[in-house]
């Protein structure tokens, strides 16, 4: 059951990416799938925490802006803070969203981790 069928483009996505075979892909639809008051809230801090450089980062749900990243990283997640995406293209880094890092670097899955 998907939490807000109103948001098509959450639908279309989450459709996609439980089609594919990977478990990545399918792992990011199911936490897409939570209702949103569940769903995951990263902060920047996390992320400069847990991931390295060469590495992409899967949110799925939202990046906050708290915190500092100081090295380039590309962020995939379903939605940014403006301070987020700022402060990860401050550092050199991408912020993206999930569908665009499924569309263009869907193969490349072991170079991706998800931070839930």
């Amino acid at each position: 059951m998907i939490s807000n069928p109103e948001d098509k483009n959450l639908v279309e996505l989450i459709i996609k990416l439980k089609a594919d075979k990977r478990q990545i892909w399918k792992r990011v639809s199911e936490l897409l799938q939570k209702p949103k008051r569940s769903r995951v809230q990263i902060n920047v801090s996390k992320i400069a925490r847990y991931a390295k450089e060469g590495i992409t980062v899967v949110v799925p749900g939202k990046v906050l802006g708290d915190g500092e990243i100081e090295f380039p990283v590309i962020v995939a997640a379903y939605r940014f803070s403006k301070s987020a995406s700022e402060s990860i293209e401050n550092a050199g880094g991408k912020a993206i969203s999930i569908k665009e890092l499924y569309e263009a670097n869907k193969d490349k899955a072991k170079d991706m981790i998800i931070i839930s």
